[in-house]
């Protein structure tokens, strides 16, 4: 794992850390913040609805069901982890920070 990074590779399971934001004027993927990458949702921040909608949105960005994400903690919070198995793509964002060397 690279330090301060916001994602990392665990096998076939990419690792990610999520500074959410509910109630957003649209579904994004944004830019990272030091260790989290910036996730905006439409979906209200309440009963976990938000995170709910994120992983469906996510789910589609990278290419796997729904079930294939596990929210590793902060469903409740805006700082989340997040376990995604065997993405099939990988959104601009993630390949722009992938170090080419495998440092």
């Amino acid at each position: 794992m690279v330090k301060n990074q916001f994602f990392w590779w665990e096998g076939k399971t990419l690792v990610v850390n999520i500074l959410g934001k509910a109630r957003a004027s649209k579904d994004a993927i944004g830019q990272p913040r030091a260790t989290h990458l910036k996730v905006t949702v439409t979906a209200p921040p309440e009963n976990g609805r938000a995170t709910d909608h994120m992983v469906r949105f996510l789910a589609r960005e990278f290419g796997v069901s729904p079930s294939a994400i596990e929210v590793v903690f902060g469903r409740m919070s805006a700082r989340k982890q997040l376990r995604i198995t065997a993405p099939t793509k990988l959104p601009q964002v993630f390949r722009e920070h992938i170090d080419p060397l495998g440092d």
